[in-house]
């Protein structure tokens, strides 16, 4: 039975969970030769970093010959969001006006986005 799910991914388990996310399942191998290369992972530490999203319940493997194969069992927007609500939770109160706010006050969102922001506003107040 997996363990609970930490609140959050590591660093080193998104990088693992991207590739996963991207390639919907592979071996460790695969893994390790889809990575950016800067810097490297050893098949071994990609190897006890899939076995830990395992137990915390990210991942499940299927046996494929004498390779594992592995694939996520949370998808990226589900992460995604909860990892947003966390954010909020932890830094804003819950208020995504003072995330939206801060991103504002400090010049993260490019003129692009903002149109695009005001747009799906526009639609989303009809």
């Amino acid at each position: 039975m997996p363990r609970t799910r930490s609140a959050g991914l590591t660093d080193a388990e998104l990088r693992l969970m991207e590739v996963l996310w991207t390639k919907g399942s592979a071996t460790v191998s695969g893994v390790v030769e889809a990575l950016p290369k800067d810097p490297p992972l050893a098949y071994s530490t990609v190897l006890t970093t899939l076995r830990i999203l395992e137990q915390k319940g990210y991942l499940e493997h299927t046996k494929d010959g004498r390779a594992y194969v592995y694939r996520p069992t949370v998808g990226r927007d589900e992460e995604r969001e909860k990892a947003v609500t966390r954010l909020l939770g932890r830094f804003f109160g819950g208020s995504a006006e003072l995330l939206m706010l801060s991103l504002l006050e400090r010049g993260k969102v490019s003129a692009g986005d903002l149109q695009r922001l005001r747009q799906r506003i526009a639609r989303e107040a009809e």
